[in-house]
């Protein structure tokens, strides 16, 4: 199959599963191609199957702001028709859903089908599909997709509650490559970090405020009393200078490091004890089931589809939005002991191989072909024409 991926390049969820749902179909023979402005950050090594296509916007000085949608639509309908394209699969509704809409339009007086796919991933429903000046937009892009999925079954109940969805919305959970977090742990990694080996905890996100990041300060401030340890802050974002301003409050900013966006977060993991994660939403909790793929288990909230991936007192525990002294206690009751915390690393490992990327991609591959199948006939016809 040749398919083109549309995602945002960043290490957000959306990104992360979209390029690495692309890299696993490459290593299954298809061939890829990804669209977007940058690379994206996951796609760090060579592959023969994988192609890149920038999305250039012009300047031009008419425009207070510059018309990326329409860019991006004029790259895809470039690369469906130089490349042949079989299936569009996009992720996040706004702008790539709308935007393959119109692709879809334009390749059509040419007399190409183009299947267009569109996974939902959290925030453009939750948030974005909100807004009142987008909404219809988005509505109109879903229902107007080929096929709908959704990496949660709390997001589909959502997207199905915000809006009027006149399709089925499948669910294919986020996954991720086992393979990739079966690191040992560095041990002069972990000496530097925690050199009388204390416990490490950590939290990664874009440290927005739906994350929730000085809970996690609170929640370290009450483990650090009890048990020695260290915190790594994993990311950046807006709330980082206050979070590290109530470190210094608390006076714990000794034990904690800040240290940036990572793309190598499995390094990070291998030698982590334990992953805190209090967000007031998650669609899904891709950081939460990468983490847990290392044998980490998670301290996090009961919101959104954290309960579909964490095992509330199995994998570790899950507490109601802003209840850091739950969290806490929770944290604590696992750390304390080693054989406890042997335990939930295990339960944790157990639970993400659930999620492993060989069993999901295939699902995928599934989906393509139902679409592939129904647009063929007419797809073979247009080429001829061309």
């Amino acid at each position: 199959m040749r398919i083109g991926i549309v995602c945002y390049p960043t290490f957000g969820g959306s990104g992360v599963l979209a390029t690495e749902l692309g890299k696993a179909l490459a290593d299954k023979g298809h061939q890829v191609h990804f669209i977007t402005y940058q690379q994206p950050v996951r796609l760090t090594e060579y592959n023969a199957n994988i192609f890149y296509h920038e999305v250039r916007v012009t300047s031009y000085p008419l425009f207070d702001y510059q018309p990326y949608e329409t860019a991006l639509s004029s790259t895809m309908v470039d690369v469906i028709i130089n490349h042949q394209l079989d299936l569009l699969h996009v992720h996040y509704a706004i702008p790539h859903a709308s935007a393959a809409y119109m692709a879809k339009k334009i390749v059509a007086t040419q007399g190409i089908v183009i299947p267009v796919i569109t996974t939902l991933h959290g925030t453009d429903i939750t948030l974005v599909g909100r807004d009142k000046t987008l909404a219809p937009v988005v509505a109109f892009s879903i229902n107007e997709s080929d096929a709908i999925t959704a990496v949660s079954q709390n997001l589909r109940d959502e997207t199905y509650s915000i809006f009027d969805i006149k399709k089925e919305i499948e669910v294919i959970h986020n996954f991720v490559d086992l393979s990739r977090f079966k690191r040992k742990p560095i041990d002069p990694f972990r000496k530097v970090i925690a050199p009388n080996n204390e416990r490490i905890v950590v939290h990664a996100s874009n440290f927005r405020k739906i994350k929730r990041v000085f809970d996690v300060v609170k929640i370290f401030a009450e483990i650090n009393r009890q048990i020695p340890s260290k915190l790594l802050f994993v990311g950046d974002g807006p709330d980082r200078f206050d979070a590290e301003n109530l470190s210094r409050e608390l006076g714990i900013i000794e034990d904690i490091r800040f240290i940036g966006k990572q793309e190598q977060i499995e390094e990070i993991l291998a030698v982590s004890d334990l992953f805190i994660l209090p967000s007031e939403y998650e669609s899904f909790g891709l950081a939460a089931l990468e983490a847990m793929a290392a044998g980490v288990p998670l301290i996090s909230s009961d919101a959104g589809g954290l309960p579909e991936i964490n095992i509330n007192g199995k994998t570790g525990f899950m507490s109601p939005v802003g209840d850091v002294a739950s969290m806490s206690r929770q944290a604590i009751t696992i750390l304390e002991n080693d054989d406890v915390l042997k335990t939930f690393k295990v339960n944790a490992y157990e639970q993400a191989k659930k999620f492993d990327i060989n069993n999901i991609v295939p699902i995928y591959e599934r989906l393509y072909d139902r679409f592939l199948l129904k647009s063929q006939p007419a797809k073979k016809l247009s080429q001829e024409k061309i």
